[in-house]
């Protein structure tokens, strides 16, 4: 059940967008016309669904006012960038990417198109914006802490599972950006023997990876697992989540998405309300908004989600005071 104090992102220079407003920017009898950019879409149809939800509460219907060209990667990063060039090519008035990857492919395709990114883990390292405050490019969008909540994500972890001695960490070689990816192994290895546990990786490049990834964990003696989370992981949550089970693993992951499909844990911004917030970009920029003024919206405002159904299948017993820390308990 969800809590009463359920946590959402807040930006004020935001906080003027949620009203819905007049179409007004394209000519009479035109519908606006944006594209979408993704790594994976197969494994998030909530995100993409939240994505559209927003737009209509803005007054946006699709097929009266509203065209969406959507263009899938299917998991593959070296089909980003043609795709990139492909949408650059076509009549759209705004770009839309889910995540890092794909922004920085759009952005290698076109200097002029106004970029929306949803999900960037690192726009300033990626070169997606000069500062977040000020974009001054043609990208601007949502970001995630990624990198940043790897400690705190598996300081939780701990405190809820105190018996953790041997972590794994299921991760995806080139699934995100490459400064990004280089923080969140350097945060997992810190953060973890901070904690004095000892921590081995496992590397999954693609979905027929994660099973042997997961026999490697059983021979290493893992006793819990943390993913660093990836559009191909979160095409596969499923499966993670039950392969974890059959291992008796508890899992701590980044998004909700993966504890409601009965994963342990996790602890990270509300994904699809970031999707639905997107909405607000595009609105503005469609209204003639410049991409470079918009500033970059940071999460500020975190969710601890537990599964108790998950927990008592593995016999744990969580401390009170972290289940009292939940804003969200899965029963």
């Amino acid at each position: 059940m969800r809590s009463i104090g359920r946590r959402r992102f807040a930006i004020a220079a935001l906080a003027t967008w949620v009203a819905p407003r007049r179409l007004g920017a394209q000519p009479a009898g035109e519908p606006a016309r944006i594209g979408y950019l993704a790594l994976s879409l197969g494994g998030a149809p909530p995100l993409t669904e939240a994505f559209r939800r927003g737009l209509r509460e803005l007054g946006y219907t699709e097929g009266r006012n509203l065209r969406i060209e959507f263009r899938d990667a299917a998991g593959a990063p070296e089909r980003l960038l043609p795709l990139a060039a492909e949408m650059a090519e076509l009549p759209v008035e705004v770009i839309v990417t889910a995540g890092a990857l794909p922004a920085i492919a759009a952005r290698q395709a076109t200097s002029s198109l106004p970029i929306v990114f949803i999900g960037a883990a690192d726009p300033l390292s990626s070169g997606l914006v000069e500062t977040l405050a000020r974009p001054r490019g043609n990208a601007t969008g949502l970001s995630l802490l990624l990198p940043e909540l790897v400690g705190k994500r598996l300081q939780l972890f701990k405190e809820a599972v105190p018996a953790i001695r041997r972590l794994a960490v299921l991760w995806q070689p080139g699934g995100s950006a490459e400064r990004t990816e280089k923080d969140l192994l350097h945060g997992a290895e810190v953060a973890a023997r901070a904690l004095g546990l000892g921590v081995q990786f496992f590397e999954a490049r693609t979905p027929a990876d994660i099973e042997p990834a997961f026999s490697a964990m059983k021979r290493a003696s893992a006793d819990a697992l943390t993913v660093l989370s990836t559009p191909m992981f979160g095409a596969e949550q499923k499966r993670l989540v039950g392969l974890a089970a059959q291992h008796r693993l508890p899992s701590m992951f980044q998004f909700r998405e993966y504890v409601a499909a009965g994963g342990l844990m996790s602890y990270g911004p509300d994904l699809p309300d970031l999707y639905r917030r997107a909405a607000l970009y595009v609105d503005r920029i469609l209204k003639g908004a410049q991409p470079g003024s918009l500033p970059v919206e940071q999460p500020t405002k975190f969710e601890l989600v537990i599964n108790v159904k998950t927990a008592q299948a593995l016999g744990l017993a969580l401390p009170v005071p972290v289940l009292g820390l939940a804003d969200e308990l899965i029963r």
